[in-house]
C-alpha cells in the first residue's frame, strides 16, 4: 500500500542491470503470495487447506483413494492424509539428486497433471498448489506410504531441511500425509484456521464425489462453545442430490421433486452432476465446481446449465401453448433458485491460480448438451410438475418485464433532467449505460464537495448523506420507507429492494461507500453495509458493493510523502520508509479536509486507489452465519450486542496493549 501512495520523488533514478532481480525456487511465492493464493487474509489462509485437500480428492476421483482424513490440531497445524498411491519417491529423471517428492514440494510447475497420464481429470493443473503451501508454511512434513515402505521429508518456508528418509516397512498403510503450519510471517500471528470453515470444506468435498469417505478430526480446545464436532465421518451416496435435500430442508418449492442427475460426456471427456430446486421464498444460492474445485464466480459450465434450463423451459412453454414463454430469460429461471453444478473435465482452464472462474470454452457446450435432454424429460414426463414450474418462472418473467418498463421510464426522466439536482443531492455521471460507472456514497456535504471536484465526471457519481443513516436491522418496514436518506439512496440506485430488487436494473456498475477513516466513518460504513445486506443482498452477492480506503495520515520527510490508512500502517511506514528520520505527520479529520487532488490520487482514481469488495459467501451455511452475525450485532436485541462485547473486549484490550 505504501507503494500505492508513494510520490514519484521516492523512486530511484538509477535503473541498470543491478536493478533486475531473479527470484529462484519458491522465493517468488513468499515475495508475492497474492499472485498464488489471492492475498494474505483469512480466505488465502484457507486456500492453502483447499490446495492440499484437492490433491487428495484428485486421488479419490482417479479411483486410487477411498478415504481422506482432515485433522486440525492446536498450534494451527493441519494434517490431510489419503490412502491413495502416494507421491513418487524415486529419483527424478531430470534431477537425479532429488526425489520426485522433493521436486513436487519445492519446485513450481512440477506435478503429474500436465500430460494427463497420471490423472484423467484433476483440480491441480499448474503444478504450483502444494509447493505454494510449502513456501507459505513455517514447517511442512510429508509422509508417503508406498510399496509397503514409509518415507518422510521435512521443509520450512519452502526450504528442504534434509534428504528423504526411509522409516521402515508399513505393510498395511498406503498414501500421502501432508502436515503443515501456515507461516505467521506471511499471515500474521493472529490469523488461524477456522474449524467451522474447514469442517464445511471437508463436508462439501464428500458431497462432490460419492465414492470417498472423509474423516474429520479437531482438537477439542479449538471448538469449545461451538457446535462443530471433534470427530465426524462424511460419505454421501446421493452426491449433490443429498446436499440439496439437506440445504432445502422444510422450505416449500415450486415443484416437490428436485431436478437432479448425472451424465457422462461423450468420448470420455468427463461427466457432469447437477441438483436444482426452486424455493417459493428464497434469496437462492449458487454452488459451482470443476473437478471438485469451488468456482464461486461460475464460468462456462454455469453458462451451459443456464442455457439448458432456459431453452428447456421455453420449449416446454411452446409445447403447452404459452406463446409468452419465448420471452423467458435465464434470470427468470435461476434467480432465487438453489443451483448446484459439478463437472469433471480434462485440462480445465481457470481465470487465475485461485480458480474462482472456469473459462474452458468446451464446458458450456458439454454441460448444455448433457443436461438439456434430462430437463426436457423432467418437464414433460409429468405435465403437472412441468406446468407448475413454468407458471412459477413466467410469474418472475412478468415481474421482470414490469420492472424493466418502469426503469426505462425513470431512466429517460433522469437522463432528460441530468443537469437538475436529483433527490439526495445526487450529482450523476455523464454515462447513460451502467458499464464502468460508479456511485460514491460520501458522508456530509463537505466531503461531497471535495468528491465532486475529484471525480471523473464521465463515470463517477456522488451522493452525499447526512451523518449516520437509519439502522435498518432494528427498524420497522414503515420506518425504513419513511426515511429520506434511504429513500434517496434507493431512488439513486434504481433497482428496488428486497423481493423486488432487480440487480440488472442497477444504474451503476460499482457502489463505493466512502466515509472518513475514523470510528464514526466505520460506524456509518457498517450501517450502509447492513442496509445493502438486508435490503439488496443480490447487489452484494454479485460483487457491486465496495469500501473505499481513504488515508488517515499524511507522512512527510525529506521531500518524500506517503499516506497511511490507520495507526498500524503509520507505525509500519515510520519504521520502514522513514526509519531514523524526523517525520511530519498530518492527520485528516475527514474527507472534507483533503483537497480534490489528494482525494483523487489516494481514494478515487482507479489506477492509484485501493477498494475492498464486500461480498456474501456462496455457501448457504456460511451465508446463514453472516445473517446471524448481522442480526446479533445490528438487530433489535441489545443483549446480543452486549454479549458480543463481553466475549471480545478482552481480545481488543490485548491488541491495544500489544500496539
Amino acid at each position: 500500500m505504501s507503494d500505492l501512495f508513494a510520490s514519484n520523488a521516492a523512486l530511484s533514478t538509477d535503473y541498470d542491470a543491478s536493478s533486475i532481480e531473479v527470484l529462484e525456487g519458491l522465493e517468488p511465492v513468499r515475495r508475492r503470495p497474492g499472485m498464488y493464493v489471492g492475498g494474505t487474509d483469512e480466505r488465502a489462509l484457507h486456500h492453502l487447506a483447499a490446495e492440499v485437500l484437492d490433491n487428495a480428492m484428485d486421488e479419490a476421483v482417479a479411483g486410487f483413494a477411498t478415504r481422506i482424513e482432515v485433522t486440525l490440531d492446536v498450534g494451527n497445524r493441519l494434517t490431510i492424509a489419503d490412502n491413495g498411491r502416494g507421491m513418487p519417491v524415486d529419483p527424478h529423471p531430470k534431477y537425479p539428486d532429488k526425489s520426485a517428492l522433493e521436486v513436487i514440494m519445492s519446485m513450481l510447475h512440477s506435478g503429474g497433471k500436465f500430460a494427463g497420464k497420471a490423472y484423467a481429470t484433476s483440480g491441480g493443473l499448474h503444478g504450483v498448489g502444494v509447493s505454494v503451501v510449502n513456501a507459505l508454511s513455517a514447517e511442512t512434513t510429508v509422509e508417503v506410504a508406498r510399496n509397503k515402505s514409509l518415507y518422510r521429508q521435512r521443509f520450512a518456508r519452502g526450504v528442504t531441511l534434509g534428504p528423504l528418509e526411509e522409516l521402515g516397512a508399513v505393510p498395511n498403510r498406503r498414501g500421502t500425509t501432508v502436515s503443515f503450519v501456515p507461516d505467521p510471517e506471511i499471515f500474521g500471528e493472529e490469523l488461524k484456521f477456522k474449524p467451522a470453515r474447514l469442517y464445511r470444506l471437508a463436508r462439501s468435498k464428500a458431497y462432490l464425489f460419492a465414492g470417498v469417505e472423509i474423516r474429520w478430526k479437531c482438537a477439542p480446545d479449538l471448538i469449545a462453545d461451538t457446535d462443530i464436532p471433534a470427530e465426524a465421518v462424511f460419505q454421501f451416496p446421493g452426491g449433490l442430490a443429498d446436499h440439496l435435500k439437506e440445504q432445502i430442508g422444510t422450505r416449500e418449492c415450486a415443484t416437490t421433486e428436485f431436478f437432479t442427475g448425472a451424465q457422462e460426456f461423450p468420448d470420455g471427456q468427463g461427466r457432469v452432476e447437477w441438483a436444482v430446486a426452486w424455493p417459493l421464498w428464497s434469496e437462492g444460492s449458487y454452488s459451482w465446481y470443476c473437478n471438485t474445485i469451488p468456482t464461486p464466480d461460475g464460468g462456462t459450465h454455469e453458462q451451459g446449465l443456464r442455457a439448458a434450463l432456459t431453452k428447456g423451459i421455453r420449449a416446454f412453454g411452446e409445447l403447452t401453448g404459452q406463446k409468452k414463454a419465448k420471452d423467458i430469460s435465464a434470470e427468470d429461471i435461476v434467480t432465487g433458485a438453489e443451483l448446484m453444478l459439478s463437472v469433471f473435465i480434462r485440462d480445465p482452464q481457470f481465470q487465475s491460480q485461485t480458480k474462482d472462474r472456469l473459462t474452458s470454452p468446451e464446458a458450456a457446450r458439454l454441460v448444455e448438451n448433457a443436461i438439456r435432454d434430462h430437463f426436457d424429460h423432467f418437464l414433460a414426463d409429468r405435465m403437472e410438475r412441468g406446468k407448475a414450474l413454468l407458471g412459477f418462472v413466467m410469474d418472475r418473467m412478468d415481474e421482470r418485464l414490469r420492472r424493466k418498463a418502469e426503469r426505462e421510464v425513470k431512466r429517460k426522466t433522469a437522463t432528460g433532467a441530468r443537469k437538475l439536482r436529483l433527490p439526495g443531492k445526487l450529482t450523476d455521471c455523464a454515462n447513460d449505460s451502467p458499464e464502468g460507472t460508479e456511485l460514491f456514497i460520501v458522508e456530509g456535504d463537505s466531503a461531497g464537495g471535495s468528491a465532486k471536484q475529484a471525480r471523473d465526471r464521465k463515470t463517477q457519481a456522488i451522493l452525499p448523506i447526512r451523518g449516520k443513516i437509519l439502522n435498518v436491522a432494528s427498524a420497522t418496514a414503515d420506518k425504513i420507507r419513511a426515511n429520506n436518506e434511504i429513500a434517496d439512496l434507493i431512488q439513486a440506485l434504481g433497482c428496488g429492494t428486497r423481493d423486488k430488487c432487480a440487480p440488472d436494473a442497477l444504474r451503476y456498475e460499482r457502489i463505493v461507500i466512502m466515509t472518513d477513516a475514523d470510528v464514526d466513518g466505520a460506524h456509518i460504513a457498517t450501517l450502509l453495509m447492513t442496509f445493502f445486506f438486508q435490503e439488496m443482498p443480490d447487489i452484494v452477492r454479485r460483487g457491486h458493493l465496495y469500501l473505499a480506503q481513504p488515508p488517515l495520515y499524511r507522512l512527510t520527510a525529506g521531500g518524500k510523502s506517503l499516506y497511511a490508512r490507520d495507526d498500524a500502517h503509520r507505525a509500519e511506514l515510520e519504521a520502514t520508509e522513514f526509519k531514523g528520520k524526523k517525520v511530519e505527520v498530518g492527520r485528516f479529520k475527514g474527507l472534507g479536509e483533503m483537497n480534490p487532488q489528494q482525494l483523487r490520487e489516494t481514494t478515487m482514481a482507479p489506477k492509484t486507489r485501493s477498494l475492498i469488495r464486500i461480498t456474501l459467501p456462496q455457501d448457504y451455511e456460511e451465508r446463514a452465519g453472516v445473517r446471524d452475525l448481522v442480526d446479533r450485532l445490528m438487530g433489535r436485541n441489545p443483549e446480543h450486542r452486549f454479549q458480543f462485547i463481553q466475549e471480545n473486549a478482552s481480545r481488543l484490550d490485548e491488541e491495544a496493549i500489544d500496539a
